[in-house]
């Protein structure tokens, strides 16, 4: 089973934050005379880490993984990291998780963390021969890597070894047996959103999507919190990824929200896809953001020119918990003197979820069964928990876009107990 998130480019260039350069979102804010001439780019979500997927099957019958640990010793933990590959931002990239990683390491009071780097050249064949290396050298858990393509390969490498693989992907179809995800998912962040919106009155939703499989899958994700959450579908909308095929969906979009009787419209685009473009017609189609809510399935305000949209104004999306994760950047940037890849937080909770585990000096501190205790963990972007299906869920805060600034509306949860779960 494959998947490709981001075609046509290389691993390196999916965590690219500043895929929109201001000249193009002037092209957005202008009228329909831009429309001839401007090209939609073709670009992955902000947060879609997950480049392919192979059949997981072979792993969930491993029951509960994990192995002895003598939790008052130094804990051996590999971290695998896209360094060696030859691009500057892979580089860039396993800096910041290596620094994030160690910093969290400071936090843990007695518990020890004998962390080992190793570079997978954000390769799935480096990274597998790098994970079998590092539990011959006695890891007990591995930490990373970052594309789903190399987390696949190196939980084959170490199948039947008994060691659990916390990666950074956020790629929904690699979880499972012993591969956890860190990586925020399609799925945490539609079920908050929806959640959220039938609180609000906001139950009849039309869900707008592109037609490459990161558009599949958000569209999936929100049709399966529309139908866990007491909403209605009232109708989907897709489009090729291009200038014309959003303009085309735009008088589909518009049928749907009339036939459906639809109060919102769900839009799985980014910003530096399809959303502005969106955002800009279908007001003008009389789909209009005062009566039909726009919501999101990305951040709305990465990158930072998003804000300035008219047609954002008013919309909801999801956002980790702003307390937590500002607190990490200062404490970052002050160790450091540099801020972190926008992926480099996932480091910091994996060392703090380990430590965690650690803590309770139980010799099975780290199997599956203990990675997946119901309490969860306290990370650098707020709580988060994993799910026994290898999947995770975190706490996040519903913001929306008032005079061109981030206005928080409902703040993260504290707990599994509290609002959003």
């Amino acid at each position: 089973m494959t998947f490709m998130i981001a075609q046509n480019t290389r691993p390196s260039d999916k965590w690219r934050t500043q895929g929109v350069s201001a000249p193009m979102f002037a092209l957005f804010q202008s009228a329909r005379k831009s429309l001839r001439s401007f090209r939609l780019p073709i670009m992955a979500p902000l947060f879609a880490i997950g480049l392919t997927a192979c059949d997981t099957t072979a792993f969930t019958s491993l029951g509960n993984i994990g192995p002895k640990v003598d939790t008052s010793q130094p804990i051996p933990v590999a971290l695998l990291v896209p360094r060696g590959s030859g691009s500057a931002n892979d580089d860039l990239l396993a800096k910041s998780l290596e620094n994030a990683a160690r910093l969290a390491m400071r936090d843990l009071g007695d518990v020890k963390i004998d962390l080992r780097v190793y570079g997978t050249a954000g390769n799935a064949q480096t990274a597998a021969t790098q994970a079998s290396q590092a539990v011959s050298d006695g890891a007990k858990i591995i930490l990373g890597p970052v594309y789903a393509e190399a987390a696949n390969a190196a939980a084959v490498a170490v199948a039947g070894q008994d060691v659990n693989i916390l990666s950074f992907s956020n790629n929904a179809t690699i979880a499972g047996g012993n591969v956890f995800i860190l990586g925020q998912t399609f799925q945490n962040t539609a079920d908050r959103m929806v959640q959220y919106s039938v609180a609000q009155g906001k139950d009849r939703i039309v869900v707008a999507h592109a037609q490459d499989v990161a558009g599949q899958l958000g569209r999936n994700a929100v049709q399966n919190a529309i139908a866990s959450n007491g909403a209605t579908l009232a109708g989907a909308v897709d489009y090729p990824l291009s200038q014309q095929g959003v303009v085309a969906a735009i008088p589909k979009i518009k049928a749907a929200v009339d036939n459906g009787g639809a109060n919102a419209v769900f839009m799985t685009s980014p910003s530096t896809s399809a959303l502005p473009l969106l955002t800009q017609l279908l007001p003008e189609a009389g789909v209009t953001p005062d009566v039909t809510q726009y919501i999101g399935l990305t951040r709305w305000d990465i990158p930072a020119p998003t804000l300035g949209l008219p047609g954002v104004q008013g919309g909801w999306f999801a956002l980790p918990d702003p307390a937590s994760s500002g607190a990490f950047r200062s404490q970052y940037a002050a160790a450091y003197n540099d801020q972190p890849h926008p992926i480099g937080s996932l480091a910091f909770d994996g060392i703090a979820a380990i430590g965690a585990l650690a803590k309770s000096g139980k010799s099975n501190a780290l199997s599956t069964a203990a990675i997946t205790q119901g309490a969860g963990f306290k990370g650098a972007n707020g709580i988060f928990r994993f799910r026994a299906d290898g999947t995770n869920q975190r706490g996040l805060a519903i913001a929306t876009i008032r005079d061109k600034k981030v206005v928080v509306i409902d703040n993260a949860p504290a707990s599994f107990g509290g609002a959003g779960f």
